[in-house]
C-alpha cells in the first residue's frame, strides 16, 4: 500500500524501468513479429488459395513479364545504360516486392519518369568525368568484363573493385553512378519510413504529379526524336534541354536515315493501331495483345536477314550478355556526388508506388500498409544497385494490364521475374540486331497517356481554374528547365497558390432565404431577405496573421462602414461643436442648428445596430486572428454596434477563450456566441436599439 510522496515516486520509477526493459527485450514472439511485418509474404502466402488465384496469378505474371522484355529493353534508352542492366532491374524488383509489398496488383519494376531522371544524373556526371556522350560504351562481356582498349572513346576513371585499382570505361561509369543513385535513393526511403515521413507525399497534389509526368513526357519525346530518324546529335544537357535538342534536330534533319524513318513510321502506325483496337475491344479481350513483342521479334528479324546494319547504317541494340554479371557494392565516391538528386528520385518512385497501391486497395476492398510500402521500395532500390540495377517504381500502364488480367496476388510478379530470367540466362543475344528507332518507337507510343493529359486541360479549367494553372506551370517548368527543377516549382506554386486562396478568400454579406431559417450570399442568389438592423458578414477561411488585413478591408467594404474613420469623423465634429459653443454661436459649423447635429454626426451608413460574423469557414485562429476579432468588437462597440459570432467550431471557441475575447469570467458569452446565424439574428432583433443610435 503506497502512504507517502516517495513511495509514489519509486513506484512510478519502477513501473517505467519496467515498462523500458519489456518495450528493449528482445523475445521469440517479438522477432516473429518483426519478421511478419517486415515480410508480408510470411502473412498471406501460407494463406495462398492455390485453386482459386493460381491460373490469374500465371495469366496475368506471363503477360506483364512478355510485355515488361521489350519495355525494360527501350527504357534503357532513357536511362543512358545498356539493356542488361533494364533487365536485371526488372527481374530483382519483382522478387524483392513480393516479398516485401503488401499491395496485391501493383507491378513494381523499370518506369519511364524514373529512368528519365536517372539518365539525366548519368549524363551529367559522364560529362563531368570527360566522357563523350555521343560515343558508344565500351561492351559488357559474357563475364563481366569490360573491352575499352579498343574502343574511340579512351577517357577512363580510376575505380576500386574489390579492393583493387582498376580503369573503369564509360560503360562502367555510368553504372557506377546508376546504382549510387538508386542505393542513397533507397536509403532516403527506408529513413523516410523509420520516421514516418510518408506525410510528404501529401504535398504532391494531382495537379502536379500529373503536370510532372506530362512535362516528363515530352523530355522523353524530344530524347527519342534522333534514334526516330536515325540522326547524330550531341546529348543535349541541363536547364533547356528539350529546346536545345529541337534545335539539333532541325539543323540536322538533312541527316535522317531514311531506313530509320521508314521503320519508325511502320512500328508507331502498328503500335498505334494495335493500342487503339485494344482500348475499344478491351472487354472482350482476356489479356492485351502483346504487340511490342511482336513488333521487336518481326524488327529483328527483318534487321537481321536484311542487315539493316551494314547496308543502311541503321543504328541497332548490340550485343546483350547473358547471365548475371557479378555482384559489386555501389561507389561510396558517387555517392557523395549525386545525394541531393537522390531525393527527388526517392519522392516521386514511393508517390506513384504508394498511390497506385491506395487505388488498388481501394477498388479491391483490401488495405496496404503506406510505411511498409515506403519500406518495400527502399528495398527494392538498395539491395538491387549491389546488382548492377537502378531505381525503380510502381507503373500505371502495366499495374492495370495486371489487374485486367485476373492477377490475385504477387505471385505473379515471380511470374514476370521469371520471364525476364529466361530473358537473361537464353534469349538476350537474340535481340543484337534489334534497331534502337523501334526502341524509340515503343517509348513514345507508351507515352499517350501522359500526352492526352493536354485534350483534358478545358474540362480541367471548368473543374477548377487554380488546378489547371498549377498543371500549366509545373508541366511547362518539367519540360522546359528540367524535371527535377519541375517538380520542386509544381510543389512551391501549389503550396502558393493555397495560401494566396487563404489570404484574399471569398467574403459575403448573407440574406436570409424566405421561410426558413438559413442564410445565403445574396450576390449568388435572388430573392434573399435582408435583415433589418443587421448585417451578416461571412469569411470562407482561417483568420490568421496573413489574411487579417484583407478580413478587415473586406467587413468595412461590404458593410460599408469603417469603424475607425467614423470615430475619428465624430471626434472631429465634437472638437467643432465645442469650439462654436465656446464661442456662443448656436449653430454648427455646417450651419446647422445644435439639435440637427446629432443627425449630422452619425452617418447615413450606419443603418445597422448588430453585426454577425458567419465563422462556419473560419477553421482556426491564430493569435493575430483573435486580436482581430478584439479589435472589431471594441471598435463596433464605439458606435453602439454588437458583434455576435456564429457557427464557431470547437477550436475557434477555444483559441477565443484563451485570448480573452469573452472576458475572464466568460460571463458574457451566451450574449457574444450562437450556434447558428438564426439564433444570432433573433437575438439582434430582441435587443433595444440605443438612444444615441437612431437614425
Amino acid at each position: 500500500m503506497l502512504c507517502c510522496p516517495q513511495d509514489y515516486l519509486l513506484y512510478g520509477r519502477c513501473w517505467r524501468q519496467t515498462k523500458l526493459r519489456k518495450s528493449c527485450s528482445c523475445t521469440p514472439q517479438k522477432l516473429k513479429n518483426f519478421l511478419m511485418d517486415f515480410l508480408p509474404v510470411l502473412q498471406w502466402l501460407p494463406k495462398y488459395k492455390c485453386k482459386e488465384y493460381i491460373w490469374g496469378d500465371v495469366m496475368s505474371g506471363l503477360v506483364i513479364g512478355i510485355i515488361l522484355v521489350p519495355q525494360a529493353i527501350a527504357y534503357s534508352l532513357l536511362a543512358g545504360l545498356k539493356p542488361i542492366y533494364s533487365l536485371y532491374t526488372s527481374f530483382f524488383a519483382n522478387i524483392i516486392y513480393f516479398l516485401m509489398g503488401t499491395s496485391r496488383h501493383v507491378s513494381v519494376g523499370i518506369f519511364s519518369l524514373i529512368s528519365l531522371m536517372v539518365g539525366q544524373v548519368v549524363d551529367r556526371e559522364l560529362l563531368l568525368a570527360g566522357f563523350d556522350l555521343n560515343d558508344d560504351a565500351s561492351p559488357v562481356l559474357g563475364d563481366g568484363s569490360l573491352q575499352n582498349d579498343t574502343q574511340p572513346n579512351t577517357t577512363a576513371f580510376n575505380f576500386t573493385i574489390a579492393g583493387m585499382n582498376a580503369e573503369c570505361g564509360k560503360e562502367c561509369y555510368a553504372i557506377g553512378i546508376a546504382t549510387a543513385l538508386t542505393f542513397v535513393a533507397g536509403v532516403y526511403q527506408v529513413l523516410m519510413g523509420i520516421f514516418r515521413l510518408g506525410f510528404i507525399s501529401m504535398y504532391l497534389s494531382e495537379a502536379v504529379l500529373d503536370g510532372f509526368a506530362t512535362g516528363a513526357s515530352l523530355t522523353i519525346l524530344t530524347a527519342q526524336v534522333k534514334y526516330l530518324i536515325g540522326i547524330k546529335i550531341p546529348r543535349s544537357q541541363g536547364h533547356g534541354m528539350l529546346v536545345i535538342t529541337w534545335i539539333n534536330v532541325f539543323r540536322n534533319i538533312s541527316q535522317a536515315n531514311i531506313c530509320d524513318v521508314i521503320t519508325s513510321a511502320i512500328c508507331i502506325l502498328v503500335l498505334v493501331t494495335a493500342k487503339e483496337l485494344g482500348d475499344r475491344y478491351k472487354h472482350k479481350l482476356k489479356f492485351p495483345l502483346p504487340t511490342e513483342l511482336v513488333v521487336i521479334v518481326l524488327a529483328t528479324l527483318v534487321s537481321h536477314y536484311g542487315k539493316l546494319n551494314e547496308v543502311y547504317a541503321s543504328s541497332v541494340s548490340g550485343a546483350i550478355p547473358t547471365g548475371f554479371i557479378p555482384p559489386k557494392v555501389p561507389p561510396f565516391n558517387l555517392m557523395l556526388r549525386v545525394a541531393v538528386d537522390a531525393l527527388p528520385l526517392a519522392i516521386v518512385s514511393f508517390v506513384f508506388t504508394v498511390s497506385l497501391s491506395e487505388m488498388c486497395a481501394k477498388k479491391y476492398a483490401y488495405s496496404i500498409k503506406a510505411n511498409q510500402e515506403m519500406f518495400a521500395v527502399g528495398f527494392c532500390n538498395i539491395i538491387p544497385s549491389f546488382f548492377h540495377s537502378f531505381a525503380t517504381s510502381a507503373a500505371l500502364a502495366k499495374t492495370l494490364v495486371k489487374t485486367s488480367t485476373g492477377c490475385q496476388t504477387q505471385v505473379s510478379g515471380v511470374i514476370s521475374a521469371m520471364v525476364v530470367l529466361l530473358v537473361l540466362l537464353f534469349l538476350a543475344p537474340l535481340f543484337y540486331s534489334l534497331q534502337k528507332c523501334v526502341l524509340a518507337c515503343i517509348i513514345i507510343v507508351s507515352l499517350r497517356g501522359a500526352l492526352r493529359k493536354f485534350r483534358d486541360v478545358p474540362s480541367r479549367y471548368h473543374v477548377n481554374k487554380v488546378d489547371t494553372f498549377v498543371w500549366i506551370v509545373t508541366m511547362s517548368a518539367s519540360a522546359l528547365i528540367s524535371t527535377e527543377i519541375g517538380l520542386l516549382v509544381g510543389i512551391v506554386f501549389s503550396l502558393l497558390c493555397i495560401i494566396v486562396r487563404t489570404q484574399r478568400p471569398r467574403t459575403a454579406l448573407l440574406g436570409q432565404i424566405q421561410d426558413t431559417n438559413f442564410y445565403e450570399d445574396d450576390l449568388e442568389y435572388e430573392n434573399l431577405s435582408s435583415i433589418p438592423k443587421v448585417k451578416i458578414f461571412r469569411f470562407e477561411a482561417p483568420l490568421y496573421y496573413a489574411n487579417k488585413d484583407y478580413f478587415l478591408k473586406s467587413l468595412y467594404r461590404l458593410t460599408n462602414l469603417d469603424p475607425n474613420l467614423e470615430v475619428a469623423r465624430r471626434k472631429k465634429y465634437e472638437k467643432k461643436e465645442k469650439r462654436h459653443l465656446k464661442k456662443g454661436d448656436h449653430t454648427t459649423a455646417n450651419g446647422l442648428g445644435i439639435g440637427e447635429t446629432t443627425l449630422q454626426l452619425v452617418p447615413k451608413q450606419t443603418d445597422f445596430q448588430a453585426l454577425v460574423v458567419d465563422c462556419s469557414s473560419i477553421l482556426f485562429l491564430d493569435t493575430t486572428g483573435v486580436n482581430t476579432l478584439k479589435e472589431i468588437l471594441k471598435d463596433y462597440r464605439d458606435l453602439n454596434i454588437s458583434v455576435l459570432l456564429a457557427c464557431c467550431n470547437p477550436s475557434v471557441i477555444d483559441s477565443l477563450k484563451r485570448g480573452g475575447y469573452f472576458g475572464k469570467d466568460f460571463g458574457s458569452m451566451r450574449e457574444m456566441l450562437f450556434y447558428s446565424i438564426h439564433n444570432a439574428v433573433q437575438f439582434a432583433k430582441d435587443q433595444k436599439l440605443p438612444a444615441d443610435c437612431s437614425v
